[in-house]
């Protein structure tokens, strides 16, 4: 997978779209891999398709979104060589606070891959 450095209105469209329906759900579940120690660095995987990374969190057709969900975390992203072992304090040093902000792994085909934070919106 090549991974595309912008991410262009097309996809943040859709994804802040999805994103507004599903930002408290996936804040809870953020603090719960946090507070489980199960990783201190949650991703939600935004996939078209259903892709072998993370487990099936949100289905697109559950909720009508665009976007089917995945719920992951760095360790597995590590284990499936999605992060080079030797880029993972550049991937810890670029996350931003969790509680502020969710990490997107942004999946379209074999075309896009990308990984974005959008900050939950304000209470």
């Amino acid at each position: 997978m090549q991974n595309d450095p912008e991410l262009n209105g097309k996809y943040l469209g859709t994804i802040s779209k999805d994103f507004v329906v599903v930002a408290e759900t996936l804040r809870e579940a953020s603090y719960q891999v946090r507070k489980r120690h199960i990783s201190k660095y949650p991703i939600f995987v935004f996939a078209r398709t259903e892709v072998p990374i993370g487990s099936l969190f949100l289905a697109k057709e559950e909720l009508a979104l665009e976007w089917n969900i995945n719920a992951s975390y760095l360790e597995d992203f590590i284990k499936h060589r999605l992060v080079d072992p030797e880029k993972i304090e550049d991937f810890v040093a670029a996350y931003k606070d969790p509680d502020e902000f969710c990490c997107l792994f942004v999946v379209d085909g074999e075309n896009f891959t990308n990984f974005v934070f959008i900050p939950y919106p304000e209470d």
